[in-house]
């Protein structure tokens, strides 16, 4: 079995290396995060051009038909420019919507826009992973409640949203019903969420508050199922790609700053510490790219994969961030250091779609339905 990547996706990597050391170098990125952060509408403009929201989707729906394992590709580079620009959000909902293909209850057809727009880069999509409530209203739906601070949702258009059915047949008050994903048109619900004051400048959050919103039903749990391995895998992969760059700072920071007459990378302290990172580092790159892999594959292990990969890279990334932080001493915590611009980005990513401890959770539910099934865990 190849574990390699295949010429054509390492050339891929290479080209978004190249399309963002011009579009997010560190100077660019600052300059976004010195005028208040948020959207660099030039960056999001090139993403879009070179066919970067198209990559997972079928040609059939207008996109380039290729996997899950070149948007890791992509998803490891925009982590390792902190990009300020909604990729990982947009790819997630994209793919909710590719799998949602033309939803039954969708009379007036906003999926297929929703779809449409997106992948063109003509709207913003926001992608909260935690559940509101869903309540049934005429041939569709509403839904009520507040999500997590959502990536990018003060920007977005669309949101796909995860929520339980507000179902009570024995009107006892206990609600019972599955977990769906659900489409709302924030625009037309009149939902502009402000954006609320963040640590990660290179990003937007915002609430999402709903209440008798109206959504259009996407699919049940399967689908939410496949939306929170999605959100997991696209996080991962960009956390990836912060500890990596954050550890190739920190070790040409050891090479060069001297104490007692060598370099400090010379000291053993500071060498265990940098192969710490580089343990880190590999071990989020084989769980990242496999859980990649799986999603692409449709493989039964997608789930397992997918929490395997947010739980270790939750931990990891936020890890190697701070030694990296410890690496560079007092002037790692200086404003001028590009360390704390991923150290902050990594702590924000941990959390998003479901932090370490919720996916161990999610982990051990996957497995111990396996077990009770009579299969085998391994």
């Amino acid at each position: 079995m190849d574990f390699e990547l295949s010429d054509d996706q390492v050339a891929l990597g290479d080209a978004a290396r190249e399309l963002l050391d011009g579009y997010a170098a560190p100077s660019q990125v600052r300059a976004v995060v010195d005028g208040g952060g948020g959207l660099d509408a030039a960056l999001w403009a090139a993403m879009v051009e070179q066919g970067w929201l198209g990559v997972a989707v079928p040609e059939a729906m207008g996109g380039l038909g290729l996997g899950w394992v070149e948007l890791a590709v992509l998803l490891e580079q925009t982590g390792a420019h902190v990009a300020p620009a909604p990729f990982a959000t947009q790819v997630v909902a994209i793919d909710a919507l590719v799998r949602a293909g033309a939803a039954a209850d969708d009379p007036g057809g906003a999926v297929a826009e929703a779809r449409a727009s997106l992948i063109a880069g003509a709207a913003v999509a926001v992608a909260p992973w935690r559940t509101v409530v869903a309540t049934p209203s005429g041939p569709g739906w509403t839904l009520t409640g507040r999500t997590e601070p959502a990536l990018w949702a003060p920007r977005a258009r669309w949101a796909v949203v995860r929520a339980v059915d507000a179902t009570d047949p024995s009107g006892d008050g206990v609600l019972v019903g599955d977990e769906s994903l659900y489409l709302v048109d924030l625009e037309a619900a009149g939902l502009v969420p402000p954006r609320e004051p963040a640590m990660d400048l290179t990003r937007e959050l915002g609430w999402l508050t709903f209440d008798s919103t109206p959504a259009v039903g996407l699919g049940g749990a399967d689908l939410v199922a496949s939306f929170l391995d999605a959100g997991a895998v696209a996080h991962a992969c960009e956390l990836l790609g912060g500890a990596s760059t954050v550890m190739d700072l920190a070790v040409a920071y050891a090479k060069e700053r001297k104490q007692f007459g060598q370099p400090i990378g010379a000291f053993q302290a500071v060498k265990h510490r940098c192969a710490d990172m580089l343990v880190d580092v590999e071990g989020m790159r084989s769980a990242a790219l496999y859980a990649a892999w799986c999603l692409a594959a449709d493989d039964d292990d997608r789930s397992v994969a997918a929490s395997t990969a947010k739980t270790w890279c939750s931990d990891a990334g936020v890890r190697v961030a701070k030694s990296a932080l410890q690496v560079h001493g007092g002037i790692g915590f200086t404003w001028e250091c590009d360390v704390h611009l991923y150290l902050k980005r990594s702590q924000l990513d941990a959390i998003s779609f479901g932090d370490a401890a919720f996916h161990r959770a999610r982990l051990g539910d996957l497995l111990r339905h396996r077990l009770l099934a009579g299969h085998s865990v391994i």
